[in-house]
């Protein structure tokens, strides 16, 4: 049988099964959707931004969190960060941009047996010191670094 028939096949029994489950009322938008943390993300504030996030905001400094972003971002719409967390049992890394109109960029929730380590891209709006925020056995770690948002790549 022809591989491409195969799979319209199933993308087609796949599709119909959805469809009758989603209008039979099985699958609604809160089941398939990961969880909110809506007022983490509103918030104003760095430190409530934590709170909302992971429950408080006191953090202690650790040496083995790793937080590798540039120091002049030539275009703050896209700006590279890789955390990197040596910390046992670590159960999520958090990104804090406090000069963000909105200070929360990302919370990642490792499960039991992940590598410490995340790499995304975020979103500054001006020079800012970006944290990263490591939860591992109930406590908060992190470490900062600045970096600063140039217009155009010109160092303005």
């Amino acid at each position: 049988m022809n591989q491409n028939r195969r799979i319209l096949l199933k993308s087609t029994i796949v599709a119909g099964a959805t469809g009758i489950a989603i209008s039979a009322g099985l699958l609604t938008p809160k089941t398939v959707l990961a969880a909110w943390p809506k007022a983490a993300f509103e918030a104003k504030d760095a430190n409530k931004a934590l709170e909302a996030s992971l429950g408080s905001s006191s953090t202690t400094t650790s040496g083995d969190i790793k937080l590798k972003a540039p120091d002049i971002a030539e275009n703050g719409a896209v700006v590279p960060v890789t955390v990197t967390s040596k910390i046992a049992n670590t159960e999520s890394i958090s990104i804090i941009v406090a000069e963000n109109g909105t200070p929360l960029a990302a919370t990642f929730n490792l499960g039991a047996n992940t590598k410490g380590f995340i790499s995304t891209r975020i979103k500054m709006g001006k020079t800012s010191d970006v944290t990263a925020v490591v939860k591992a056995g109930g406590k908060l770690y992190s470490t900062t670094k600045n970096v600063k948002v140039t217009i155009g790549g010109c160092g303005g």
